[in-house]
């Protein structure tokens, strides 16, 4: 249990610090306290635990799920052929300005699929070049071990580079998780009817700042959950890391 108090004890410490500084700008509009926050929470349980939340975590799904089979494509398609890497790279860069995502909205309108756009085009960027990352990252010399046994491409790649790469993987998955979320919020400020960045927004225009912070708190609280969540099955599945 040691391991733990050193995080809850910096918790502790930044929701003094957070109460004590919201004390004393004594504006709730502003800096809400966490008490507010917490309060607020509550009163709000109904629409933001039973619309809200369920509405901002089917667009993070749905991107989250897109990007994954998008991000592994792009890096296996990246790693299989140098010629596919100088096309493909530059152009997985240049998608990563967010500056097109009002463009979603004015295509598809306050559909889901702009929300789920948006969150594509934040997400799997990071899981292409991590996971590419640890295709590279095995061992030349393994390779070339392979090779003398009359390995194929396909031998390498499924049983030196893909366990190799697996670690890659799961820490793209929980770097993509909080950004994931975070795409989806936006595309809900963007224009949704719906979602925890529609109903913040909305807070906002109320200058309701312990409303605003509620969904922030609680996005937050589901994003450190799925990245537990996510590290559980990478110790499951991955158990040899820690050797590494």
């Amino acid at each position: 249990m040691r391991k733990f108090f050193p995080p809850l004890i910096l918790f502790f410490l930044l929701l003094i610090g957070w109460q004590a500084l919201a004390l004393g700008i004594n504006a709730a509009y502003i800096l809400p306290t966490p008490i507010q926050v917490i309060q607020k929470l509550w009163e709000l349980r109904e629409p933001l635990f039973m619309v809200h939340l369920p509405a901002t975590m089917s667009v993070t799904f749905i991107g989250l799920g897109i990007s994954i089979v998008l991000g592994l494509a792009l890096a296996i398609a990246m790693d299989m052929h140098e010629g596919i890497r100088r096309t493909l790279y530059p152009l997985v860069i240049a998608s990563q300005t967010t500056a097109i995502a009002p463009l979603f909205v004015l295509w598809f309108g306050y559909s889901i699929w702009s929300k789920v756009l948006v969150t594509v085009l934040m997400t799997f960027f990071p899981i292409t070049i991590t996971v590419y990352d640890g295709f590279q990252s095995t061992k030349r010399e393994m390779e070339e071990l392979m090779l003398s046994f009359n390995a194929s491409k396909m031998d390498i790649f499924m049983k030196l580079k893909l366990p190799n790469a697996l670690p890659y993987f799961f820490s793209a998955i929980k770097m993509a998780i909080p950004i994931s979320i975070i795409g989806a919020a936006i595309g809900e400020w963007l224009g949704a009817q719906s979602g925890l960045g529609y109903f913040s927004k909305r807070m906002l225009t109320q200058l309701d700042g312990a409303g605003v912070f509620a969904p922030i708190v609680l996005l937050s609280a589901v994003a450190m959950l799925i990245v537990a969540i996510v590290g559980i099955i990478e110790r499951i599945a991955i158990p040899w890391r820690k050797e590494l």
